[in-house]
């Protein structure tokens, strides 16, 4: 391929190809079901041409189209198997490469970015790109005192690309829906377009890598490579190599899968609370499971590597503590203090009155992993999870219509259903309870009683008996964060999206 597609009307016509795409193959799939062939095979073949297409568009485009892609590829687990599988390889490809832009464009940018001498600053240079991603690409190098580093260069246009391809596939999303079934794509599309600016800002992401990199410095379970350098649309970062977790999700033994699994999940819970700013992005392609240290083992000393901090929440007093409350009285089956608790915050339409014990049984894909001490984490389970809820013919369908995500929480819902979605493509088995109850205040109790539980929900969400506000969530949130407090989800959201 060349360079980046940057003309609208040329991404315009290729985002177009999708439906029309899957709508010709529908055709020739009825007519080989008229000429004989069975439904079985038909649909299978039909699945993997949308897969083979929905890869080679949204990847050689890059942009939004690719972005949106690796954020589908999280979900795969909760799909039917049948319809999962002929997407898993095309869309896990997404989080690890894509087509890369030429040698003489990255030169090109290069000159413009770090000056014309700018191989002075590198003992080596590779032209080939070691990933290739959905804003840049990131070139293995040596810089100038000898350090092995990282260097990713944003594609030129990117900003242009992704507000375009986003704006399209926002109007696209409906007709997209046969193309990954079960999947409400228009409010992740409308979040991601929300987050460009940040997305093109190195310096905001040199920001927050060098805080997660000063605050897990020598940590036993987490590395996060330091910022070496930062220019405009360039962003040098030391080198680190490891497993990809796409590697350890197609081929991992179980050792592996539980081990990052459970450093994936620390990670999450506690970077929140110790550095104010939430890791967004949580597809397994920003991860690495190291153990070069330990490479027989134990499984307890392989850490976990951390890369791409382009989309983080800046929380600087950490989560609210609605989340590590909720929990704590979900647990406890206090269905009635979490449905005024979620009302109070603004996650209940203000219309609607609900059931607090269905409120419950909605939740429980956020709830069943906190009940044990350690969890299995399965595409299975997700899976019915997620047919349960999408079950048109259930109450809880209605009820999930039912509920409000407040804007402040809508990062939080994403990080928490992605993590959930990737814990299933690892099939681990990961201590969950415990991460709460180290990492998120609120969760455990200062007095177990009833009376004591429903105390700590009155006074740390300041209870006064009124219906939240609708219009001020994020003055709710505010004021929340001024209390101080972490916390590591929200409820499934509104539009009925399954978990």
């Amino acid at each position: 391929m060349t360079d980046l597609p940057r003309k609208a009307i040329t991404r315009t016509a290729k985002l177009a190809s999708l439906p029309l795409g899957f709508a010709g193959r529908a055709t020739w799939g009825l007519g080989k079901r008229i000429g004989g062939r069975s439904a079985e095979i038909v649909a299978r073949e039909l699945q993997q041409r949308t897969a083979e297409q929905l890869f080679k568009v949204l990847g050689e485009l890059k942009g939004g189209a690719m972005k949106l892609g690796q954020a589908m590829s999280v979900f795969e687990s909760a799909l039917p198997e049948e319809i999962a599988r002929p997407y898993r390889a095309a869309l896990t490809k997404l989080q690890e490469a894509a087509p890369p832009m030429p040698a003489r464009t990255v030169h090109t940018a290069l000159s413009e970015r770090l000056g014309p001498n700018w191989r002075e600053l590198f003992l080596e240079f590779s032209d080939k790109p070691a990933a290739a991603a959905s804003i840049g690409q990131v070139h293995r190098a040596v810089w100038h005192d000898g350090r092995e580093v990282a260097v990713k260069v944003q594609y030129p246009g990117a900003g242009e690309a992704l507000l375009s391809d986003l704006n399209q596939l926002s109007r696209f999303a409906k007709v997209l829906g046969p193309l990954v079934p079960g999947m409400d794509l228009k409010p992740l599309i409308a979040e991601l377009r929300d987050r460009v600016s940040e997305e093109l800002d190195y310096g905001l992401e040199a920001q927050a890598q060098r805080a997660y990199a000063e605050e897990f410095a020598d940590d036993p379970d987490v590395l996060v490579p330091d910022v070496v350098h930062q220019g405009d649309q360039v962003l040098i970062t030391e080198w680190m190599e490891g497993t990809p977790l796409s590697q350890v999700i197609a081929e991992g033994t179980p050792e592996e899968r539980n081990r990052a699994g459970q450093l994936l999940t620390r990670f999450l819970f506690s970077g929140v609370s110790r550095t104010g700013l939430l890791h967004a992005d949580p597809h397994p392609g920003n991860f690495r499971l190291l153990t070069s240290d330990a490479p027989d083992g134990p499984a307890e000393k392989w850490r976990l590597g951390v890369l791409d901090f382009g989309t983080v929440d800046r929380l600087s007093e950490g989560l609210p503590p609605t989340i590590g409350i909720a929990l704590r009285l979900a647990l406890a089956g206090e269905a009635d203090a979490v449905y005024r608790l979620m009302r109070e915050e603004g996650f209940v339409k203000e219309k609607f009155e609900l059931d607090p014990d269905a409120l419950l049984a909605y939740l429980l894909p956020i709830i069943e992993p906190a009940q044990v001490e350690e969890f299995a984490f399965t595409r299975g389970w997700i899976r019915g999870q997620a047919a349960r809820l999408a079950d048109r013919k259930s109450p809880l369908y209605e009820l999930g219509n039912q509920l409000n995500l407040p804007p402040s929480y809508l990062l939080i819902h994403r990080v928490s259903l992605s993590t959930i979605g990737v814990l299933c493509q690892l099939d681990a088995t990961v201590g969950m309870r415990g991460e709460l109850e180290d990492w998120v205040p609120g969760f455990l109790a200062e007095d177990d009683s009833d009376d004591g539980v429903m105390e700590d929900a009155a006074e740390e969400i300041g209870e006064d008996g009124d219906e939240a506000d609708p219009e001020g969530p994020a003055e709710d949130a505010a004021e929340d964060a001024e209390r101080g407090a972490t916390a590591d989800g929200g409820p499934a959201r509104a539009e009925g999206a399954s978990a």
